[in-house]
This record gives C-alpha cells, sequence and structure tokens, in this order.
C-alpha cells in the first residue's frame, strides 16, 4: 500500500479550512516543515510550531481568517507518489494568474514558483494552493 504523507498534510488542512477550526496538528517531517514555513512566509497561516515529543514529532498550525473568510481557499496535490509531475523554470504553472502560489521541490529546496523563476530552476510540482 502507498500513502502520500504531503497530500494527507493538504487533505487535513483543506478539511479544517471547511470545517471553520482554527488549529490543526499533522505528523512531522522534513518536507512538511518546509511546506508549512513556505505557507507562514507566503501568509495562508498565521502561526506554526514544531512539536518534538522524541518520536515523530508534529506541526501545529494555526489557520488563518479574515473574519470568516479563510486565507485558504483551496489546497491541491500535483505530483502524486504514482505519477510524478516535473516542469522546467519556463513551464511552472501560474496558479489564478499569479494570485495563487504553486509549491515547487527543487535541487535548492522546496519553493514557490515565483521563487524558482527567480532563481531559475525547475523542479517537481508538489502543489497549489489560493
Amino acid at each position: 500500500m502507498i500513502t502520500d504523507p504531503i497530500a494527507d498534510m493538504f487533505t487535513v488542512i483543506r478539511n479544517s479550512v471547511r470545517a471553520n477550526k482554527k488549529i490543526v496538528t499533522i505528523p512531522a517531517s522534513n518536507v512538511k516543515k518546509s511546506i508549512t514555513k513556505l505557507l507562514f512566509e507566503n501568509g495562508y497561516i498565521s502561526k506554526y510550531a514544531f512539536v518534538d515529543d522524541g518520536l515523530q514529532g508534529e506541526i501545529k498550525i494555526i489557520l488563518k481568517y479574515d473574519g470568516k473568510e479563510s486565507a485558504i481557499r483551496d489546497i491541491q496535490r500535483i505530483s502524486k507518489p504514482s505519477r510524478r509531475v516535473y516542469a522546467p523554470v519556463t513551464e511552472i504553472p501560474k496558479v489564478l494568474n499569479g494570485m495563487g502560489t504553486c509549491i515547487v521541490s527543487t535541487s535548492h529546496g522546496i519553493m514557490t514558483d515565483f521563487q524558482c523563476r527567480k532563481a531559475g530552476v525547475g523542479g517537481e510540482l508538489i502543489g497549489k494552493v489560493w
């Protein structure tokens, strides 16, 4: 059985936003920590904390709301374990004409589509947020 922890992370966040929850807790990994940091830097979440419990640890995310509207409208996985999606820098998609963010795993680490274009690197398209 193949599991996709990044897709699970996106699903937990998406379901929590739709249920108007304030705090989300997910199991930690280095990739999830990088994605969480990008979501914070781009204004999609209010705060986050990495909790080390001696084993795997977990990530606590405080979702960002403007009144009743969430900063995250939707979050989707692009590349999956069964079908990897790679793109050179010239073919990295713009999400909602630049209003959203595409998360890309590159040789320089996990970056946004804007950072990839600025650095001139492509990579695996992890997901998109808007």
